[in-house]
């Protein structure tokens, strides 16, 4: 069960306060990605002083309990900001993140995906806990400490923009298991014997080594089998709305993207239909891209071609 009062000490702890306010409404931005939106939600709530938006400098906040009510403030800078509010209470959205497609760093963008997909959902079961995913999803986010896929070999976003953790490059005892029943699951025996090395000497270079044999072609149907588990997990929630003449507009670019994709799967190509788009939140620019993930067989690497449609909203 979560605790707002701790889920907002949380946030001021890692110096996080972005409000969105609107009539007889103020949130509080608790996690947003692509797979859900979260917002803890003043109560019976009155603002006193000027909130910066956009403030991105240091925070200091204090909290209080007064005649029935809570107390808190936040100074950004020289700025300070009060809340009297009688409650907390969360509010979340979860939304299908199966058909994301983010192509930040070039390169076997195929694995990049999975890895952004898995961190995402790890950040949710993490930060929101387990009433808010599948039983397959908190499976197969054990992957997030598998280096071999995690950020530490396939990062899905440039460096500058990746938060550590203590010790990346150890694996945990759960990634192997969910690697070894994927692997047993296709029959991948080479693989199997890799992980179980790997195993017993869970060191860097031997993650790098495991990376390295994850984009072969004779592993190819251990990754198809981890990427439709996670679409078909990601799907129980349903896409994003952002109106109905938006809808349409995003629905039209997929209808153009299916037909190419149409049009390849005729030729005996592969292609994956993925899109980029704003939180539901952030109306004020709805710009949606909309990519085909083509896939190549070399003689020994899997390699993906990326095309991309857009259009501004």
């Amino acid at each position: 069960m979560y605790d707002t009062f701790e889920m907002l000490e949380e946030l001021l702890e890692q110096q996080q306060f972005e409000l969105l306010i609107e009539e007889n409404k103020i949130r509080l931005v608790y996690l947003m990605n692509d797979a859900v939106e979260s917002f803890l939600i003043f109560d019976k709530v009155r603002l006193t002083g000027n909130y910066l938006e956009g403030y991105e400098g240091p925070l200091k906040s204090s909290l209080s309990e007064e005649d029935d009510q809570y107390v808190l403030s936040v100074w950004q800078g020289e700025n300070v900001v009060t809340l009297f509010f009688e409650n907390l209470d969360l509010e979340v959205h979860l939304y299908n993140y199966g058909e994301i497609g983010h192509f930040w760093v070039p390169g076997y963008e195929y694995l990049r995906q999975l890895e952004y997909r898995i961190a995402i959902a790890r950040d949710k079961l993490e930060y929101l806990g387990e009433e808010f995913c599948t039983e397959e999803e908190e499976k197969l986010v054990q992957l997030a400490d598998f280096p071999p896929l995690n950020y530490c070999c396939y990062p899905a976003v440039p460096a500058k923009y990746i938060v550590p953790k203590e010790e990346p490059w150890v694996p945990s005892e759960a990634a192997f298991e969910t690697m070894e029943e994927l692997a047993e699951e296709v029959k991948d025996r080479s693989l199997l014997r890799l992980l179980a090395f790997y195993k017993r000497f869970p060191k860097p270079v031997i993650a790098r080594l495991v990376a390295g044999a994850l984009h072969q072609n004779r592993h190819t149907a251990v990754i198809d089998l981890l990427t439709e588990k996670l679409k078909k997990e990601a799907a129980v929630y349903p896409n994003r709305s952002f109106g109905e003449k938006a809808d349409q507009q995003l629905n039209s670019l997929l209808e153009k993207a299916r037909m190419l994709q149409q049009n390849l799967a005729e030729q005996g190509v592969k292609a994956e239909v993925l899109r980029e788009e704003p939180f539901t939140t952030a109306r004020d620019s709805l710009d949606f891209q909309v990519f085909l993930m083509i896939w190549k067989k070399g003689w020994r690497n899997r390699k993906v071609e990326i095309k991309k449609l857009t259009e501004k909203m």
